[in-house]
């Protein structure tokens, strides 16, 4: 039994949300060295660090694996937004169960899938925290009516744009999970004029870091509730030493395998001698989000083409044209899976 006192240095974890073009992303790339996971294609006009845009849930869990893999990449890496890549979980569960939307599931089961993987994916990001890299997570802002359970009456708040259903839950895990939530907004006044006809003044970009009936917020800093939109406000957190785990601790959920770093690490034997300026050509009937999978992993098209047959899906003759683009997204959804069966038995 150890026992320890004081404050302990560490990594944080911030959510930065507000309304589109607040400046959030701008926001994060003033973090210690950021690299960004641009999952909606914000910072294009950016000069910052970025890895491709994630295509797939398994294609953005793949880049989180290696960046642990690669811990001096970055101090800070952001995911912009998280909001669209809770949309990547949405379809990575409908394509699983073989679902068109997450209401088919019915009694709401659906989004407890979402919850679920939404949970694995901060595991995910945890193992981060824990060798020292910040993680920094944008999201935009929804207004939504607000009951009290012990007043009469309702009024609109700004919440974390996650999930369309009240019976959502991945918005509060992400709250519960972060050290910091910040609300950026843009601070009006209202103003009476002649006629008693009221006109909203100012305009002034401004973080809000406390909670407030009419939004969500927090932190574990001290923070003065209210702060100009600039980082040096909150800079002096990130300046203190950093105590670091070991690279090859892992946080894992229950009953989840924890992904195959050493995949993203050394390339396959078939790739070592392509020149980084090589641009592969897949057939055009496989979806884009298959071929960045397969990029990353070194998969040629005709590995991929005697997958469906090894598994007895299709026989042996079957062109890819002639595989639905249903079963390219289970394929997706399965990559880990597909990609032992590529080492195993395709390449043996």
């Amino acid at each position: 039994m150890n026992i320890t006192r004081g404050i302990k240095a560490r990594a944080q974890r911030v959510v930065i949300y507000g309304a589109e073009g607040i400046g959030k992303s701008s926001l994060a790339s003033q973090f210690p060295e950021p690299l960004f996971i641009d999952t909606e294609g914000s910072t294009d006009n950016m000069d910052v660090a970025r890895l491709d845009k994630p295509t797939s849930w398994t294609m953005l869990r793949n880049q989180i694996a290696w960046v642990k893999a690669n811990p001096t990449v970055c101090k800070t890496l952001v995911i912009d937004t998280i909001d669209w890549a809770e949309t990547l979980i949405v379809q990575d569960i409908c394509s699983q169960h073989g679902k068109k939307g997450i209401e088919d599931f019915g009694y709401g089961n659906g989004y407890t899938y979402a919850r679920e993987e939404m949970g694995r994916f901060l595991n995910l990001l945890q193992d981060l925290i824990e060798i020292g890299i910040n993680v920094v997570l944008t999201a935009h802002a929804q207004m939504r009516k607000f009951e009290q359970p012990d007043e009469m009456g309702a009024y609109d708040r700004w919440e974390l744009k996650l999930g369309k259903k009240t019976s959502s839950q991945t918005a509060p895990i992400v709250k519960e999970w972060a050290d910091m939530v910040l609300f950026c907004n843009y601070k009006t006044v209202v103003v009476s004029s002649d006629g008693n006809k009221k006109k909203a003044q100012g305009g002034k970009r401004v973080i809000y870091t406390e909670h407030h009936p009419a939004w969500d917020a927090k932190n574990r800093h001290g923070l003065p509730a209210e702060l100009d939109m600039d980082f040096k406000h909150i800079a002096h957190i990130f300046t203190q030493p950093v105590e670091k785990a070991p690279v090859n601790q892992q946080t894992v959920a229950p009953n989840q395998a924890p992904l195959a770093v050493d995949d993203l690490t050394t390339p396959f034997p078939d790739e070592r001698d392509l020149q980084d300026d090589v641009t592969i050509k897949h057939h055009a009937s496989l979806p884009k989000a298959l071929t960045d999978l397969m990029d990353q992993a070194g998969v040629t098209d005709t590995e991929m083409q005697q997958v469906p047959v090894v598994w007895k899906h299709f026989p042996a003759s079957t062109p890819l044209e002639n595989i639905p683009p249903a079963y390219w997204d289970m394929i997706i959804a399965n990559f880990e899976q597909t990609l032992n069966t590529i080492k195993t038995q395709i390449r043996q």
